[in-house]
């Protein structure tokens, strides 16, 4: 392929794809540049594996600390498992690519996105999402294309397409589209309590600039002389499917219809007609072209029995305006919510319920030196002081199968929950804990992600964390039929499963926290999303109504177990002095009172324990070691040791001066030991601090209303 470059600007910032340079063996590859940013994408095809029913597809997004200048940390010195800010990334090029191959492609699909350079100013993930088109579409797979992505942010009163690090985090928007030439097909955003009409106009705002990148890809793709690839589907020999449906359609529609709103009863039922299916394949002749069929294709029943029962549900719906489980179309399953299940050693918990949906909430404070390290450069963030892990195990959905680390689907959930609640946390200055929940999916029927914003929002209330707001969120979904369409408030598992769309949404009151839409169609019209964030409002006040209605507030005291923190500061140039030689003071310092000591870069000092006297104690022996003394200051005491030449005292807590024999008594002192002991305590006076930093004292000199508030501010320390 010939070198191609072609550049596209947005508000003065260009987009550089440049084709044909690099991986020549790839399928499809394109090298997109922004700032110094720069991502190399590829896109290749490999012939389809024997049995697969669906389409494979691995989406790999790459980040190397080359790009940033630095080399890998460890033994090995070289990237080991990706962080999650990767793991999130892969996800964001795989929702918006999905939707868009035809639902008959079979064959292995790899996409693989490597930032190759980074700067400061700009995020590779939309620049991936957008190459990821361009390699397909260079590779010839079909594809229903192209499709684009890009970032708005809100600077001040002013939407911005693709903004800076400092930009998204000064802004009260962090919001990613990606469309098509139908629409919109993925949302993905994070908001400061914005209403919802302000969350429109930027997804509509961002569209529009989504469009002038497919225009360019199309002009991209005309000057290399490149058309859209049109595959038709495998013909199919469709008398096994016409046996199954005329014998399904009619017991299929009766289960539907009469509403069941437990899915185990409705599930139980649709397996009986399939099982009844199977015998009636079996029984007949062997030489019968439909049972020869049949056993040629192990997954066609399972298959065109799932197409048949999507078709039913969705035209009941469509015609008929009734859901599988009865409800109208914007009502919200019942919802009943608890706090404090959990013994009180679990610092805060929420259990939230949500039709057949359950999901328990805990919550744990921990201290500052619990925040997570991202430990990247590629990142600007150095750390998280809130962390939300979902879980998903088996049980959840009645299944088997064996426990693993988290997938990308536990870890997206996750994040997306985390970033539901981030605007609503109090800052670090007025609750300085690091806060981890924890949502165990316990029971799955849809919308278990904002199940866990939910959950979420009760454990941090129980916990005492002193949010501004509750947030609660909904999942809304859709189904279209040519030009019908019909949204669904709280959608539950088959919805989800055999609809359109999966659009979660999540908010206080106020407005909006975070989004994410999801399609299986090729795009949807602003008109229609539109709507839909309209219609979540009364469902996300309908929920936050009951859980309010379990906990209206949070509570006013932590749990007994939960650490209790105490902070301080100091003089950036004493915190050596804290720390000590290979860390000796401070660990001494933990030793001694139990209490953990945590030091921040600008001299912070957070000590913390469950024993609020072992902190404070521990504060004091830092206090003392800080204090800076000045000559003439009057102290009460304690000696600490005594040597043939003087004593030492302990002015305040790990901080001594000596008192030289002389300077005991008035009076020719024979031995130390004739005037004091240790352990007495004593009045001094600081009357020297020499160029060594020694404390030298003197019982000297000091006026009797001296040694009285001496005495007095030592007990009341």
């Amino acid at each position: 392929m010939v070198e191609l470059d072609k550049s596209i600007s947005f508000d003065g910032r260009d987009i550089r794809l440049k084709v044909g340079l690099l991986a020549p063996q790839a399928g499809g590859s394109v090298l997109i540049q922004s700032g110094d940013t720069a991502v190399l994408v590829t896109a290749t095809r490999s012939t389809g594996r024997e049995g697969i029913d669906f389409l494979p597809l691995l989406v790999d997004y790459e980040e190397r600390l080359y790009a940033a200048g630095r080399i890998p940390g460890g033994f090995l010195r070289r990237e080991g498992r990706p962080p999650e800010k990767v793991t999130l990334t892969s996800r964001l090029i795989d929702r918006p690519l999905r939707p868009l191959f035809p639902s008959w492609l079979r064959d292995d699909i790899q996409v693989v996105a490597s930032t190759l350079s980074m700067d400061e100013l700009v995020p590779p993930d939309v620049l991936a999402v957008t190459g990821a088109s361009i390699a397909v579409m260079l590779a010839k797979i079909p594809f229903n294309g192209p499709m684009a992505a890009v970032r708005v942010g809100l600077v001040g009163d002013d939407f911005v397409i693709n903004p800076t690090y400092k930009e998204i985090e000064a802004g009260d928007l962090d919001l990613v589209v990606a469309g098509s030439p139908e629409g919109v097909i993925m949302v993905e955003a994070g908001a400061n309590q914005l209403p919802e009409q302000d969350i429109i106009e930027a997804i509509d705002f961002g569209y529009e600039a989504v469009r002038d990148l497919i225009a360019a890809q199309q002009e991209l793709l005309a000057e290399l002389g490149i058309e859209m690839v049109v595959e038709q589907p495998p013909e199919v020999d469709t008398t096994v499917e016409n046996f199954i449906r005329d014998r399904a359609t009619e017991p299929i529609k009766v289960i539907l219809a009469k509403c069941e709103a437990d899915k185990n009863v409705r599930d139980a039922a649709l397996d009986e007609i399939k099982e009844s299916l199977k015998t009636e394949l079996s029984e007949l002749p062997e030489e019968d072209p439909i049972r020869v069929a049949a056993a040629a294709n192990s997954k066609i029943l399972g298959n065109t029995f799932k197409d048949l029962t999507k078709k039913l549900m969705r035209r009941q719906i469509i015609e008929d305006g009734i859901r599988v489980d009865g409800r109208k179309l914007d009502e919200v399953r019942p919802v009943s919510c608890r706090v404090g299940l959990l013994p009180r050693r679990v610092h805060g918990s929420g259990l939230f319920n949500r039709g057949q949906t359950q999901v328990l909430s805990a919550c744990t404070l921990g201290t500052p030196g619990d925040a997570q390290a991202l430990a990247d450069d590629l990142h600007p963030e150095d750390s998280k002081r809130y962390l939300h892990h979902y879980n998903f195990p088996p049980f959840s959905v009645g299944e088997t199968k064996p426990m693993r680390a988290p997938g990308r689907r536990e870890i997206g959930h996750g994040a997306l929950a985390e970033r539901a609640l981030v605007p609503v946390l109090p800052p670090k200055e007025a609750f300085p804990y690091v806060i981890r929940v924890v949502s165990e999916v316990l029971s799955s029927n849809g919308s278990t992600s904002m199940g866990s914003v939910c959950g979420s929002t009760l454990s941090l209330m129980d916990a005492g964390v002193p949010i501004t707001k509750p947030v609660s969120g909904a999942a809304m979904g859709l189904i279209k039929e040519a030009d019908e369409v019909r949204i669904l408030t709280d959608i539950q598992g088959i919805e989800d499963f055999l609809g359109d769309m999966d659009f979660k949404v999540a908010g206080t009151d106020t407005g909006i926290t975070a989004l994410q839409m999801d399609m299986k169609i090729n795009g949807l019209s602003m008109d229609i999303i539109a709507k839909a964030i309209d219609q979540a409002r009364p469902a996300r006040l309908h929920i936050l109504e009951k859980m309010l209605a379990a906990i209206d507030q949070p509570r006013t005291e932590l749990s007994a177990f939960a650490p209790r923190l105490l902070t301080m500061s100091i003089d950036p140039d004493m915190i050596g002095l804290v720390i000590g030689p290979g860390g000796k003071t401070i660990k001494g310092i933990t030793e001694e009172t139990g209490a953990k000591v945590d030091i921040d870069d600008d001299g912070t000092i957070t000590v913390s324990a469950v024993d609020a006297e072992k902190a404070k104690r521990a504060i004091n022996i830092i206090q003392g070691m800080t204090r800076r003394l000045h000559e003439g200051d009057v102290y009460a005491g304690r000696v600490t040791r005594i040597i043939p030449i003087g004593a030492f005292v302990e002015l305040l807590p790990g901080k001594e001066g000596m008192i030289h024999i002389s300077q005991l008594a008035d009076y020719r002192v024979g031995k130390v030991e004739d005037e004091v002991a240790v352990g007495d305590e004593v009045v001094v006076k600081v009357r020297e601090i020499d160029n060594k930093g020694r404390i030298n004292l003197t019982r000297l000199g000091i006026h009797p209303e001296q040694a009285a508030a001496a005495r007095a501010a030592a007990v009341s320390a």
